[in-house]
């Protein structure tokens, strides 16, 4: 009963947080969506968006295929990047729920609402009020590169899983590095959070 309960407790948070992000992110290209005179940008966005999603999945796919082992002699080693990808592996659950849940649901919704914003800007552009199959071909053209995209990308997450995971684990340490601190004026940093 404890378990199910923080299952329940765990979904309520990662829906709560994908709220939120969604709210922060579908703003944010929503004023860039307006911002852009051209439609022809407003595709670039929209394939920007649908990338994002695939290079998300593939990440969330990796994590749970990645060998952990590999990655502990790069540690012992003090190979940048090499404890992020232990981190990433040991966590792969949450990983691929924040990469391939939270990430590509967020990724998947914004792409069909700019692909719907596109069709009503194209639709002004023209001059018509009919946008019923430009609508149907949208939805079908941003489903199709969505869904091929994945379905191409997990057969090369798991192939390279491991050399995934610990490029991922190179650009968190890359992150980690900036978001250090000092400490009080002494010469050691902390990390952030």
């Amino acid at each position: 009963m404890a378990k199910s309960g923080v299952s329940s407790r765990r979904a309520l948070l990662v829906g709560g947080g994908a709220f939120f992000l969604a709210v922060l992110i579908g703003s944010g290209s929503q004023v860039i969506l307006e911002s852009l005179t051209s439609v022809a940008l407003a595709f670039v966005l929209l394939l920007a968006i649908i990338l994002v999603g695939i290079i998300f999945d593939i990440i969330g796919v990796a994590a749970t295929a990645a060998n952990e082992a590999g990655f502990h002699a790069k540690a012992a080693r003090k190979v940048r990047g090499a404890k992020q990808a232990v981190t990433l592996v040991r966590r792969a659950h949450h990983v691929a729920i924040l990469c391939n849940d939270v990430a590509g649901d967020i990724c998947a919704t914004l792409s069909g609402a700019i692909g719907a914003a596109i069709v009503f800007r194209l639709a002004r552009v023209l001059g018509t009020e009919n946008t019923f199959l430009a609508n149907i071909l949208m939805t079908a053209a941003i489903s199709g590169l969505t869904i091929g995209g994945k379905a191409w990308s997990k057969g090369l997450a798991i192939s390279q899983a491991d050399e995934i995971i610990f490029r991922v684990g190179q650009i968190l340490a890359g992150f980690q590095q900036v978001l250090t601190l000092p400490v009080r004026g002494k010469g050691k940093g902390k990390r952030w959070p």
